[in-house]
């Protein structure tokens, strides 16, 4: 049965004064598994195209938080198409309760990524390069895994392999989380991890320097509250430490076929991900790059300027393998000040 989800009707890009849907893009609709109705965005390149860059978000970002990428994709002559996951955004929520972070497993999510790549199949021109940010990141890792050949590279920016516990172990969290989930409770909010996502402030909760971002995206966030996502439920913790151990355990040696370049990418200083684990697991994949930028949080791509520009600088290295630019790859070459600690790593 083909799994080709055809786009539909347009569907609403949210803006306000700060934060301008970018020219040329449309929001539409596609049919994820299950028939979940799931937004996306689409950017046309303004000139002749180098490629299309699919952005996936992490947890609870919207396509609306990454207008300002957008517009440095189209830029550098690449079609944008920006997704939401389905939970978040736009796209179908799985609760009645809107603000819960619920998930039901890691297949759900890959059949709509996979299908979201179908409708753009003969729309969107290739190479395709995809970047991904934390669940996003791990989600693409997983697609790149179980054999996607039509993704040409990967920049993955704190993918979610191991998420840090704090004080508790990881044995302990899992050994809760299964609990929990197991007695009926998985649509249940963690009651540790539980926040009013219209509460959070810059001093308390931003996972980046950059406060003129981070306030941009609250006001979008206020202007639309329907693009909120609250606390996660048990159910997607028990989602999120599977996909991230499934990964890093690789127990049926998938990694070893996995011929996509890819570069790693993360923040020094995430305070949500463990990035020693990302380093480490760069080091299982042939021709992988692992860089680390140095103070920077877990929110890279609307981090300041001094970490978010090391992230482009690696994106059009990156570009430079499979779609050659003359003028790409030094579009924001010039303002990058302090150089990434780059580790290659071959196999």
């Amino acid at each position: 049965m083909s799994r080709i989800a055809a786009l539909s009707t347009s569907a609403p890009l949210m803006f306000t004064p700060e934060s301008q849907v970018p020219d040329g893009g449309t929001g539409e609709w596609f049919r994820g598994a299950g028939g979940l109705r799931l937004r996306v965005g689409y950017w046309p390149a303004s000139g002749a195209s180098q490629g299309t860059v699919f952005i996936s978000p992490g947890r609870s970002e919207p396509i609306e938080k990454y207008y300002e990428l957008t517009r440095d994709l189209n830029a550098r002559g690449f079609d944008v198409v920006a997704h939401d996951w389905r939970g978040q955004g736009l796209s179908a929520r799985l609760l009645p309760d809107r603000l819960k972070c619920h998930a039901r497993g890691a297949d759900e999510f890959l059949d709509d990524f996979q299908r979201l790549l179908d409708a753009f199949e003969e729309r969107a021109p290739k190479p395709w390069i995809v970047i991904g940010h934390s669940m996003g990141a791990a989600l693409n890792m997983a697609t790149l895994t179980r054999g996607e050949s039509r993704i040409a590279a990967a920049l993955l920016v704190n993918p979610m392999l191991r998420i840090k516990t704090g004080k508790h172990s990881l044995w302990s969290v899992n050994f809760q989380v299964n609990w929990q989930v197991n007695h009926g409770r998985g649509s249940d909010y963690v009651p540790e991890l539980f926040e009013d996502p219209f509460e959070n402030t810059f001093e308390d909760d931003a996972l980046t320097h950059d406060r003129a971002r981070y306030e941009r995206w609250r006001e979008q966030l206020f202007a639309c509250p329907h693009l909120a996502v609250g606390s996660p439920t048990w159910g997607w913790l028990q989602f999120a430490l599977r996909l991230g151990e499934d990964l890093v355990r690789d127990k049926h040696k998938r990694l070893k076929k996995v011929k996509t370049p890819i570069t790693f990418i993360c923040s020094g200083d995430d305070h949500v991900i463990a990035h020693q684990t990302t380093r480490a697991f760069a080091r299982k994949i042939a021709g992988a790059h692992y860089i680390e930028v140095a103070g920077a949080e877990h929110e890279l791509l609307i981090e300041a300027d001094d970490y978010r520009l090391q992230a482009l600088k690696a994106f059009d290295d990156l570009a430079e393998l499979v779609a050659p630019s003359g003028d790409a790859a030094e579009a924001f070459a010039q303002a990058l000040d302090a150089p990434a600690e780059t580790e290659p790593h071959a196999g």
